[in-house]
């Protein structure tokens, strides 16, 4: 089912429950105006999203009932039993079109006429009793209250049933017969008129309502049924449980390895993917988006723009992806206090902003999106950055470090003062703390969840925080290594690569200062013995064999571990340590393997922190390595053959990615070989125009991608990334090749990859960007306070050229007002809770978006709507539901306003 529909589905059926129980309470309570409010709204939200699904049918039976629900709050009409019922009667409608539209995906066809016409005649002013049953003229002149110069007689015939009654429908209230037998006449009533139709689709309104209560139950949507409440602390303990089977699990596999004839194999086989699939249900029961978290920070950074006279532009993307409801519960305080820091400190005032040539409204990014089983969190901004000479200062006053220390540090590690206890460059102290109070609590909060923070910065360009962190805490993935024979977890979170290390192989582990460091890929990598480090004894004779280096990363810092032995990675259930053990950083938790083994489980983090030494020797390293790469101009690159047997080479920096791709998948458009990847054609070109793709096997390519289009390069083999001075040595004489160089000690052709790029798309570096101009430019702020609604209206804008920000009511779009955004177009929603569209008009009009052109989204389109929205000071009056007229109003705005301007 297309996902809108589906999520159409399950907000209406949803808005019908809320309204079946709210009718009712304003049939006991028929004076409270916020009942009627509540239900006034909503059957309006559901009107509208029909009209602009293209549902007539369902928007015809909603906006009857919704103008009988108007005339109530406007007064004229009395709410009483029988009103309530007809509106309920037309909720029923509803519903029974809905299960058909779900099961079949399309509106089904009927005929709804005398339900609508029944309702409009309510909405005129008519006794609901008299049209619980089919429609008597005379009843409806003689006993209205309405008088008949009001409602002229020659026009209820056609107003008030949709058919001519005949003598055979009167009921019983007219003839004077007792309730039993008006029932009966009505059965009778309804029967003749079923059996009068004359096609399928008329009876099918009709027969779901003689089914009653039961049908309705039966046909009730099953999308609606397809989300429930659930108590948190019941997913919990689903989760423990879960978590226990996955150690019996675990248990029973390392059995099996053992015995491996086992007739056992099978049926544990079967079982480890069973408890694979039941822990990964488990685990989306308790994801939740990340936007939960950031839920209050506009309001936190509206307030701070207005306190310290700041203009700030808050963006917060990927607010829908998800994580483990623990680790969002613990990251919340600390993204908080980062996104103050910010605001804060980090971003100047608006006179310090002109006086840098910034714009004057700052702006505070949030990111978030998956990479490799965790999560990634980037908060930034374009303030004023770091200031590395204020931080040393801070840094020596405070005894933090040594001149001599500071001498060989470069930026990044300078910039890790920041999260010393204490430590801030604030000249003063405000009510927000400076950025650096309280960063160290930030980077403790967060890895003690086993995630890590990275900082980067450049002094007046802006501030850029990268938080890594776990998917969840319960189950992780995890290396399990062994160091003097005691076997330890390391969360795979941290590590990068494995690398065995021995006096015969291309690694040995060499000295400098007494501190052991690996020569990897021509960088020294500081290493830590984990069994000194841990104090454990080892056998005599240990140090001359093999020995294992985990490379883990914590924040920037890269360091190696050295172990023993590496078994297998492993899925564990992380277990909190004993109450003894807490007060030991070098341990995180402890866990269970499967041949019930209890084992430690190390913290990255708290082994770095262990080992202060190792990062000046970092350091040191890093800072020759910069030194060389300002003086010999070091490049990546990627070493490969094509055609001949001499390497030929790329910057690295270009190449997107290193794709093996089937040759029998190769097709043909035109003259040009293409492949379909990821969702579009991609032009193979090869080096050799002689060269042929035909056959079977699998076929090295280089994929280069720029916006939205990618090309790949056809190659024999990769063979090598290497990190060398690039000096061209020879010019290029063939097309195709800047010249040579001399790289890894051989003779390397670097080829143009302009030049083969070129050969896929002529016009590929003369692709202009979409042009700022027209819509294209144009910021729109959408206001409405259906969610539903926003999301179905936001990607048609979007799709359309416009900048779409949309928030939820009239109150958050005058804070964006008071915040100093600004918009070249306003669209609004009439009917909103609170304030409604035209009281918002009126406050836009008295405010510095006075001259912001508004247009109304209303489902109301009569002649008084629209000198209403007018006199409000509305530029325009759409229906929700006409997009084309939607779009065709927002551009003929525009234009106009730009023509004046």
């Amino acid at each position: 089912m297309d996902e809108l529909l589906q999520e159409f589905l399950t907000e209406t059926n949803e808005g019908l429950g809320y309204l079946d129980v709210e009718l009712v309470k304003l049939e006991q309570n028929p004076n409270d105006p916020d009942i009627l409010s509540n239900i006034f709204r909503l059957m309006h939200t559901i009107k509208g999203t029909c009209g602009f699904l293209g549902l007539p049918r369902l928007e015809a039976v909603a906006h009857a009932g919704e103008n009988v629900l108007g005339k109530v709050r406007d007064g004229d009409v009395e709410v009483s039993a029988a009103l309530v019922s007809i509106v309920l009667e037309c909720l029923d409608r509803i519903r029974s079109i809905l299960s058909t539209l779900e099961e079949t995906e399309a509106e089904p066809a009927g005929d709804d006429s005398e339900l609508i016409a029944r309702l409009d005649t309510v909405a005129e002013g008519w006794d609901a009793e008299q049209l619980a049953q089919p429609v008597n003229v005379e009843n409806l002149e003689t006993s209205s209250d309405t008088s008949s110069d009001d409602v002229p007689a020659e026009d209820s015939l056609v107003t008030t049933a949709g058919y001519e009654p005949t003598d055979e429908e009167i009921t019983g209230d007219a003839a004077g017969e007792d309730p039993q037998e008006d029932e009966e006449a009505k059965n009778v009533v309804d029967m003749t008129r079923s059996t009068d139709a004359t096609s399928p689709a008329a009876q099918e309104p009709a027969t779901s309502e003689r089914d009653g209560s039961e049908n309705n139950q039966h046909r009730e949507s099953s999308v609606a049924n397809q989300s429930i409440r659930v108590n948190v602390e019941l997913l919990e303990n689903l989760m423990t449980m879960v978590s226990e089977l996955v150690l019996n699990r675990n248990q029973l596999l390392q059995i099996l390895r053992t015995h491996k004839d086992s007739d056992f194999a099978a049926p544990l086989q079967r079982l480890n993917h069973v408890v694979s699939e039941l822990q990964e249900g488990v685990m989306k029961t308790r994801m939740q988006p990340i936007g939960n978290a950031w839920a209050k920070l506009p309001r936190i950074v509206r307030d701070l723009s207005q306190d310290m006279h700041k203009k700030i532009d808050l963006q917060m993307k990927g607010a829908d992806t998800e994580l483990d409801r623990q680790v969002l519960e613990l990251i919340k305080d600390p993204l908080t206090h980062m996104v103050r820091n910010s605001a804060d400190h980090g971003l100047e005032t608006t006179e310090g902003r002109r006086a840098a040539g910034k714009p004057e409204i700052g702006t505070i990014v949030l990111n978030a999106y998956h990479e490799g089983g965790h999560i990634i969190i980037q908060i930034s901004d374009d303030g004023r950055g770091l200031n590395t000479d204020k931080i040393k200062e801070k840094a020596l006053a405070n005894g933090l470090t040594t001149e001599a220390e500071l001498a060989n540090m470069n930026e990044q590690q300078i910039m890790q003062f920041i999260f010393k206890p204490g430590f801030s460059t604030a000249q003063e102290v405000t009510a927000v703390s400076g950025r650096g109070v309280g960063m160290d609590v930030v980077r403790s909060n967060i890895e003690k969840i086993g995630g890590n923070v990275e900082l980067t910065s450049k002094y007046g360009k802006g501030t850029s925080f990268t938080i890594k962190i776990p998917l969840t805490l319960a189950i992780v993935s995890a290396l399990i290594v062994e160091s003097a024979s005691e076997r330890f977890a390391i969360p795979q979170l941290a590590v990068i690569e494995l690398v065995r290390a021995s006096a015969n192989s291309d690694h040995s582990i060499e000295r400098i200062n007494d501190t052991p460091v690996l020569r990897l890929r021509n960088r020294l990598l500081p290493l830590v013995n984990l069994s000194e480090l841990l104090k454990l004894e080892r056998e005599e004779d240990a140090n001359e064999k093999d020995q294992f280096i985990v490379v883990a990363k914590v924040g920037t810092y890269t360091f190696g571990i050295i172990v023993d032995r590496v078994f297998d990675t492993e899925e564990i259930v992380v277990k909190p340590v004993a109450p003894i053990l807490r007060n030991i950083t070098l341990f995180s938790g402890n866990t269970i393997l499967g041949d019930g083994s209890v084992v430690m489980i190390l913290d990255p983090n708290g082994i770095a922190g262990e080992t202060g030494e190792l990062t000046v020797t970092e350091g040191l390293e890093e800072m020759s390595e910069q030194k060389a790469a300002k003086t010999d101009e070091s490049m990546a690159m990627l070493l490969f053959k094509a055609g001949s047997e001499a390497p030929k080479a790329v910057p690295l920096g270009l190449v997107a990615r290193l794709e093996e791709i089937d040759r029998g998948s190769i097709e043909t458009s035109g003259s040009q070989p293409v492949v379909q990847y990821r969702g579009q054609l991609m032009p193979l070109i090869t080096m050799d125009p002689r060269q042929s793709l035909e056959g079977t096997g699998r076929q090295p390519v280089l994929v280069f991608t720029d916006r939205n289009r990618s090309m790949g390069l056809v190659v024999d083999s990769i063979l090598d990334i290497v990190e060398e001075p690039l000096k061209i040595e020879l010019g290029g004489e063939h097309e195709g090749y800047i010249g040579s160089a001399t790289i890894a000690g051989k003779a390397t052709d670097i080829i143009d990859t302009g030049y083969f790029l070129t050969k896929a798309y002529s016009d590929w570096f003369h692709v202009e960007s979409k042009p700022e101009s027209s819509s294209s430019a144009s910021r729109i702020l959408l206001v409405d306070d259906s969610p539903f609604f926003r999301n179905l209206l936001s990607p048609l804008l979007s799709s359309a050229g416009y900048h779409v920000t949309t928030v939820g009511g009239a109150d958050a779009a005058l804070e964006l007002c008071e915040a100093g955004e600004d918009f070249d177009l306003i669209l609004s929603d009439i009917e909103m809770p609170g304030m409604s569209g035209f009281e918002f008009a009126e406050a836009v009009r008295a405010n510095r978006w006075a001259e912001t052109p508004l247009v109304a989204l209303s489902g109301h389109a009569s002649p008084n709507d629209f000198a209403r929205g007018r006199a409000a000071g509305f530029s325009d009056y759409v229906t929700k539901f006409d997009r084309a007229g939607l779009l065709t109003s927002l551009n003929e705005t525009l234009s106009s306003m730009r023509g004046a301007a």
